[in-house]
């Protein structure tokens, strides 16, 4: 085995460990090692990680070995977004305006904002500029130490438009180095051309997308709310698509309690986001269902909202997961690192479980598991380090982009900030 990296005299190694998400009081058990070294292979694996002397002694480093000097920093597992919707075309500045001088989303929505106007710019876009936007948001994204995301299709609200965007994500898949997931939103909002008949439009989806977009979409996604999509149209796309070996996702909960989180549990799928408004009793049977809550609180913190019950949900024994839900209109932001200082400090998670959330049961929310969330041997070498002497600095130093080097399936993507 050729070793092509070495990633010498670590500070401090934080990671989770396994492939499976942590629960309850195990969300808050990380592994901290001083003084520790990663080798790393000619495919991008991880070959071993550890203490440097027990890791050194075990492999012969050659001359042609790449070496980082990683003295006084930081080392964790690549971050993971669980939930965004990064292609999209156009900016709703305005509306964060509208919000801060007192006015709902309803009334927004009758000004020409909201989805709906993101919808009919993203339908205007090529996928060559769709790409190219999401393209810069990656960027942006990785400058941040975010190595693996969900990408949602849902601003485009036909069949052409959704397909476009699918394809968009796929060939981000395919030429960027980030992990991607790809899901099918077709049901984020119903479309103008059918507001007078949403039925036809579930329809649309149940008959024709849902079958169509099975090579391009992983999971499917429903936003489950009032104004949105009821309990029994989700019902109907979600259960239809886990009979065509989709995974399956919500937008549950977020302004309502619409029962998301039940529906979640009945379907078993793989995540229910959003959550703010849950009943206990069907984060109850999420639990039973081993279904991942993946919580956003930037969309929270922008539009001024109560936050998700991270706390309950964790001592419910509930894995946990954070997104940042990058969207144009309710939340821009694309640090991870940020949302965990929310996390933290809005929604009363500890700091090794804001790790964890954002690593290891972000890739289960994603179905990534297996391959990347930690640092570990056989696990892809997504790695982040930090300039700083201890992880704890994201959220002392909240706001400061600490990232120094990332690591992107064992290419040094970014280096010295």
């Amino acid at each position: 085995m050729k070793i092509k990296m070495l990633i010498d005299e670590i500070e401090e190694l934080v990671t989770p460990k396994g492939s499976a998400p942590l629960s309850g009081k195990r969300q808050k058990e990380i592994e901290k090692i001083h003084n520790a070294a990663i080798l790393i292979d000619e495919n991008g694996t991880i070959v071993d990680a550890g203490e440097r002397e027990k890791v050194l002694r075990k492999y012969r480093i050659t001359p042609s070995t790449y070496l980082i000097s990683a003295k006084g920093k930081t080392a964790i597992p690549g971050l993971v977004d669980p939930h965004t919707h990064l292609v999209y075309k156009g900016c709703r500045h305005w509306e964060l305006e509208e919000r801060l001088r007192g006015r709902e989303y309803i009334e927004i929505l009758k000004m020409g904002g909201g989805i709906l106007n993101t919808v009919e710019k993203t339908r205007e876009a090529d996928e060559e500029e769709l790409y190219d936007l999401a393209s810069k948001r990656l960027d942006i994204m990785l400058s941040y130490g975010t190595t693996s995301l969900e990408i949602k299709s849902g601003y485009g609200l036909s069949k052409e438009a959704e397909r476009k965007i699918l394809r968009v994500i796929n060939r981000l898949k395919k030429e960027r180095g980030q992990v991607i997931s790809s899901t099918f939103l077709g049901a984020h909002a119903v479309p103008m051309e059918y507001r007078d008949k949403p039925h036809k439009y579930v329809d649309l989806i149940v008959n024709e997308m849902l079958l169509e977009f099975k090579d391009l979409a992983e999971f499917v996604d429903v936003f489950l709310e009032e104004g949105a999509f009821g309990y029994e149209d989700a019902e109907k796309i979600l259960r239809r698509a886990k009979e065509l070996g989709y995974g399956i996702k919500i937008h549950a909960d977020e302004i309502t309690d619409s029962k998301g989180a039940c529906l979640a549990a009945e379907l078993k799928a793989q995540s229910a986001d959003h959550l703010l408004h849950a009943s206990d009793r069907c984060l109850a049977r999420m639990k039973e269902a081993g279904t991942i809550a993946v919580l956003l609180p930037s969309t929270a913190y922008f539009l001024k909202k109560p936050f998700a019950n991270a706390r309950k949900m964790i001592d419910m024994g509930i894995p946990v997961a954070i997104a940042t839900d990058h969207n144009p209109g309710t939340s821009p932001l694309y640090s991870q690192m940020l949302n965990m200082s929310f996390a933290v400090f809005l929604m009363d998670m500890l700091p090794e479980e804001a790790l964890v959330a954002a690593t290891l049961n972000a890739a289960c929310a994603i179905g990534r598991g297996d391959i990347i969330g930690t640092i570990e041997k056989g696990k892809r070498a997504d790695i982040v380090l930090l300039d700083a002497h201890s992880f704890m600095h994201i959220f002392y130093e909240t706001g400061h982009n600490i990232t120094d080097t990332v690591i992107l399936n064992g290419k040094v993507i970014r280096k010295d900030g």
